[in-house]
């Protein structure tokens, strides 16, 4: 039987996702999240009907704790419509998911996984190409400069950056790193 206790279940997802980062994919077991969810053994088990659903919604669990804050949000409708807005923005994305550094190791594992499982790839396409349609729909509608074409360049720029950041720190110091945002939104859109 599959529990409801929502509080449960995301600490559940989130020790998962300390598990995917640490352990990688093959250290992802119902064992290894209930311990380090702290709760008695066979609970992840009672909640997950088996590790695929267990990775599946994990994928969903990384995007709703990167959720940007109301105030971001509001940036796009009350702040200047110009190049500064959007590198102050890039450079808040940045910090929001290098600070969940976990949550974003967690969901490299999960894309490689899914190279191997497709439902998996399936829930992860989807949710990944909701969150690039959001980010289009949002910056187009804020009327910020740029286009659509604007928004999938920086997303994949920042998302390198991310990863580097993330993976080899060493290669970029934050100062070169809000360096190359700043620069990537000049070169991705153009002046008004």
């Amino acid at each position: 039987m599959v529990r409801t206790n929502p509080e449960r279940r995301n600490a559940l997802l989130d020790a998962a996702i300390e598990v995917l980062a640490r352990e990688g994919a093959r250290g992802l077991t119902f064992r290894a999240v209930d311990k380090e969810a702290a709760v008695p053994a066979g609970t992840a088990s009672n909640y997950f009907a088996n590790r695929d659903e267990l990775m599946m919604q994990v994928g969903n669990r990384f995007y709703e704790r990167l959720e940007p804050s109301p105030e971001t949000m509001g940036k796009l409708t009350t702040g200047p419509r110009d190049r500064d807005t959007i590198t102050e923005l890039m450079n808040e994305i940045v910090e929001r998911i290098t600070s969940f550094r976990t949550g974003y190791l967690a969901q490299l594992e999960l894309r490689l996984e899914a190279t191997r499982r497709p439902e998996l790839q399936q829930v992860l396409t989807e949710r990944v190409r909701a969150d690039i349609d959001f980010n289009v729909r949002n910056h187009l509608e804020s009327e910020l400069p740029g286009d659509a074409d604007s928004v999938l360049l920086l997303y994949l720029a920042i998302n390198w950056l991310i990863l580097e950041r993330l993976t080899l720190p060493g290669i970029f110091s934050e100062e070169q790193a809000a360096t190359l945002v700043r620069m990537a939104v000049e070169r991705a859109v153009p002046a008004r």
